[in-house]
């Protein structure tokens, strides 16, 4: 006998890959639906980039189920009322189910059971979004991993991932559901369009995320080892913001990857270094799990009496990418005009925020997650930390990236700085990362006007390191 089922999309706006959906497939009739919640999240409720991958991954996997007779319910509010009244409504049995790992997933999922048990409704949670289970990779004497390279060994001595899943066959539930419209919920920004050209960039859905993985380990992955630090040229994945909504799931990149180092042995080493990113976000979900408290607390602790200053103007000039200096600003407005930013830079400009402006590293996270497409609470979390020295296994807080030396060493060409930064377009490459020390002649011959055209420098980068310094000695002194 088979009855009908209800398959709760969260993280995982996807097909294939997917172990509930197709655990639900196998049960019979089946009422996709996914639940817009906002009033768990408090202030991690998504960032408007997040929000517009949002709209248009659900665009895409209405038109994939539509395809497939099993048409996608948008419901709003609370979901444990949401979910239990469709229950109702379609006489499930069954809720099915990926497992998220935030800090109010667990409690919801605990309502969620407890009120459709009173229905006599089962929830059935599948693993869906992780290489490994949290609680499954722990240290030797069974506590949580606090720094990545034993964890990510760990993980490498584990059974390999299980086989990726092909998109169940599905059976649609004749009922014609109520539904919001998408359009109605608001998640694509009008009045201003600051998505504006965005949609030439990305093509968020499970389609985009096969074509993204496709060309990267096609011919990109080759120069990921030696090139992955230049922003200019395209050695990245750019895997994140798919990975975030769960547009592909990370068994499918780490099958995909085993299977090219096969085709390309040449690119063996390259392709493990980008596994191993897979496993930096296997290791902020680990940390978030057991540690849920870290997106909004240091988590060496000794930094809660770090002494943060306080400066509107200097974190308004850091967002707007009008700091002074090349590749932190070129950093900003890539962030502001495509909803990304190359890893090199994200760390550039988080050490600049936090070291050389001595501003909280909670600002930056709270600017990066409204701004970023890939925001993602354990990453954006656990990666400020790290670059913050407050962190699991962080960077020391005495390594001060110097912006000078890094935009020189990872973009010597000026090739990406250029880009974002077009008013210093003309500038040669020896001054085009310290434009205050070009020779007046040479500003002006360049159309640069410092202080007009381009600022000067908001703070000294000699004078900034020294007194980070000094404010990070008085942690040594509790």
């Amino acid at each position: 006998m088979s009855d009908t089922s209800i398959y709760w999309f969260r993280d995982d706006l996807r097909l294939s890959d997917l172990p509930g959906l197709t655990a639900a497939a196998a049960n019979g009739p089946v009422v996709p639906v996914y639940v817009r919640d906002l009033s768990r999240a408090g202030e991690w409720i998504p960032g408007g980039a997040s929000d517009w991958w949002l709209h248009h991954s659900l665009a895409s996997l209405q038109r994939e189920l539509a395809e497939r007779s099993a048409p996608l319910v948008l419901r709003t509010g609370d979901a444990v009322e949401a979910l239990t009244a469709l229950a109702v409504e379609v006489g499930a049995s069954t809720v099915f189910c990926s497992r998220q790992y935030q800090p109010w997933a667990g409690a919801l999922e605990k309502a969620l059971r407890a009120r459709l048990n009173e229905r006599n409704v089962a929830l059935k949670r599948f693993p869906g979004t992780l290489l490994h289970e949290p609680e499954d990779v722990a240290t030797g004497s069974g506590t949580p991993f606090k720094v990545f390279t034993p964890f990510w060994r760990a993980c490498l001595r584990r059974p390999e991932p299980a086989p990726t899943l092909p998109i169940p066959a599905l059976t649609g539930c004749n009922t014609d559901l109520p539904t919001d419209m998408l359009s109605d919920w608001g998640l694509i920004p009008e009045k201003p369009n600051w998505a504006a050209g965005w949609e030439t960039l990305w093509t968020p859905g499970e389609a985009g995320a096969e074509d993204t993985l496709e060309t990267f380990l096609s011919g990109h992955v080759k120069r990921y080892g030696n090139g992955r630090d230049i922003p200019a040229e395209p050695n990245t994945s750019k895997l994140s913001p798919f990975l975030r909504q769960g547009n592909i799931s990370p068994r499918q990149v780490w099958h995909a990857a085993q299977a090219s180092k096969l085709m390309h042995r040449d690119a063996a080493e390259s392709i493990d270094k980008f596994l191993s990113e897979i496993g930096w976000r296997e290791f902020c979900y680990h940390l978030l799990f057991h540690f849920p408290s870290i997106p909004d607390e240091a988590f060496n602790q000794k930094f809660a009496f770090f002494p943060w200053g306080k400066d509107a103007s200097r974190l308004a000039a850091w967002k707007r990418g009008q700091t002074g200096y090349p590749i932190v600003d070129a950093g900003m407005r890539e962030l502001w005009q495509t909803g990304f930013m190359h890893n090199r830079v994200r760390m550039v400009v988080a050490s600049f925020l936090t070291k050389h402006l001595l501003l909280n590293w909670r600002e930056g996270e709270r600017w990066f997650w409204d701004c970023l497409l890939d925001a993602d609470l354990a990453s954006n979390a656990c990666s400020w930390q790290w670059v913050g020295g407050s962190g699991a296994d962080a960077a020391p807080y005495f390594r001060i990236f110097n912006p000078i030396a890094q935009g020189e060493k990872f973009d010597k060409t000026g090739e990406y700085t250029r880009h974002w930064v077009p008013e210093l377009g003309q500038l040669p490459d020896k001054y085009l990362h310290k434009p205050w020390e070009a020779p007046l002649d040479i500003l002006t011959e360049s159309a640069v006007i410092l202080g007009d055209t381009y600022p000067r420098p908001i703070v000294d980068h000699k004078t900034a390191r020294e007194t980070a310094l000094a404010a990070y000695a008085t942690l040594k002194e509790l």
